[in-house]
């Protein structure tokens, strides 16, 4: 099964910070991934812009080692590469002056989609967004995508919003979240609303509790004076786990459309219950034999900032009502991964008598790594002996299922810019869904701030702090493991 290209209209994009990391890393080798799938009209220019005095030569061959890098079986087909360096322009330019403006406003065609990506700190979305629209480059096909952090907390979100909403549409905004940009992430809303066998059952009455993790290896390094400010609530919990969690909650949309989907992702934000203070676990990861702890990597002997978040929360609404939601989020754990566990409830009355022990059904979304799906089943263990039950799994690995051919999906900002192009904003937060999950955010850190809450050590490479496992045994449960 090959996954068919669509076309994209003719567009200019302008990556303001095109000499980044980010840039660098993920969004050109994103570009360049799309431009080898043959997505791309020949007319389309990818300019990069950033203070640095560079010749637009020069930012080729800045653009060519990243792609070596990060892109290596592909950016080894030079004649493919040279095409696509020839799309490559860059245009010096300062976001606070009026240097280069000038420039970049002579370089954009009038006739096609004008895409400007903000790979920059949050600091500058307001000065860029002024000049876009003050040297007369905002059109009808004019498009902004903003990267997270998206305010540190709900008045500077609403700031921000205030601020892109003077000069652009919000159909014209484009905040960009790269989770859920995932396969497996949009194949939650599938799996959902496409199966006859699971919506039926996807409420209280028959779910016990869902668990989303998002458990990562790396620690904080590159980013210290950042992490510092922000900790695993504004990092982590406040988007990519709030969107995982509206996409598993939400009700069914009318259809398929941005602003339905977004509509009822708002409403699971609004309906979260506030956190009480003993359900939820702060952590930060100490020495151990991988690595530094976090209070010696920032060089803050005192820091009380978070690495990890373990929080039980509520939605009072009647699907859910009474079904407990477990989150967790951590940096420097045992293992990479990112799975929501829908756990179902026992059998009201099981008929093989207690020695066969208490079995349910659990359904398992793996975004990363191995992309997949597993449902647990119970079965009859095989043998003689009487009715022996056992667990099993029917697993699904999307690289396994979808053949070989499908054994390297798009990365998750290959869909996004390229749904950004083709005007698509069902897969970014709207300007009010992210002021609803700041509101729901910042009380639970202001608590925090307010008791002079300090968070637990745990070791670096560990599954995390002993409290988040007392966490779900409280209530009779227990984490699915992040297996190493």
């Amino acid at each position: 099964m090959v996954s068919r290209v669509i076309p994209v209209d003719p567009f200019d994009l302008v990556i303001f910070g095109g000499t980044g990391d980010l840039a660098q890393r993920k969004i050109l080798p994103a570009l360049f991934r799309r431009y080898c799938a043959g997505q791309w009209p020949a007319d389309v220019q990818i300019i990069g812009a950033a203070r640095g005095n560079h010749s637009p030569d020069k930012f080729r061959e800045i653009v060519a080692r990243s792609l070596h890098e990060h892109v290596p079986n592909r950016s080894k087909d030079t004649e493919t590469l040279s095409g696509f360096l020839q799309r490559i322009n860059y245009v010096p330019l300062d976001a606070m002056s009026e240097n280069g403006w000038a420039n970049l406003a002579g370089r954009l065609k009038d006739d096609r989609i004008r895409a400007f990506y903000f790979s920059v700190g949050p600091s500058l979305f307001g000065p860029l967004a002024e000049r876009i629209r003050a040297h007369d480059m905002v059109t009808k096909h004019t498009r902004i995508v903003v990267e997270k952090p998206f305010g540190h907390d709900l008045d500077s979100a609403r700031t921000l919003n205030a601020t892109l909403a003077a000069h652009f549409d919000e159909g014209q905004i484009y905040r960009i979240d790269h989770y859920l940009g995932k396969e497996t992430v949009q194949n939650l809303m599938v799996v959902r609303f496409g199966n006859m066998l699971f919506e039926p059952l996807w409420n209280s009455q028959y779910v016990d509790h869902i668990q989303i993790t998002v458990a990562e290896t790396v620690g904080i390094d590159g980013r210290e004076e950042y992490y510092e400010r922000s900790g695993a609530m504004r990092d982590m919990v406040q988007n990519h786990l709030m969107q995982l969690l509206c996409l598993i909650a939400m009700e069914p949309p009318a259809k398929f459309d941005p602003d339905a989907v977004r509509d009822e992702k708002l409403k699971v934000i609004r309906a979260l219950d506030p956190v009480e203070p003993h359900h939820i676990v702060r952590g930060q990861f100490a020495p151990g034999p991988d690595g530094l702890g976090y209070r010696e990597v920032v060089g803050n002997p005192r820091s009380t900032t978070e690495s990890y978040v373990a929080l039980k929360a509520h939605i009072s609404n009647w699907r859910w009502a009474g079904t407990p939601f477990y989150l967790r989020t951590g940096k420097r754990l045992v293992a990479r991964s990112s799975v929501i566990n829908v756990m179902f409830k026992d059998a009201p009355h099981s008929i093989f008598g207690e020695e066969a022990g208490r079995h349910a059904n659990a359904l398992s979304i793996r975004l990363q790594p191995n992309e997949g799906i597993t449902l647990k089943v119970t079965i009859k263990e095989p043998g003689p002996g009487g009715m022996r039950l056992i667990d099993v799994p029917l697993d699904m690995s999307f690289a396994e299922a979808l053949g070989p051919e499908n054994q390297d999906p798009p990365d998750a900002y290959e869909r996004l810019v390229m749904d950004v192009i083709r005007g698509n904003q069902t897969l970014f937060m709207r300007g009010d869904e992210v002021e609803a999950a700041w509101a729901w955010t910042d009380p639970v850190i202001a608590g925090w701030q307010a008791r002079g809450d300090v968070p637990k050590p745990y070791e670096s490479g560990s599954t995390g702090p002993g409290d988040a496992e007392l966490l779900m045994k409280r209530d009779g449960r227990l984490w699915q493991g992040i297996k190493p």
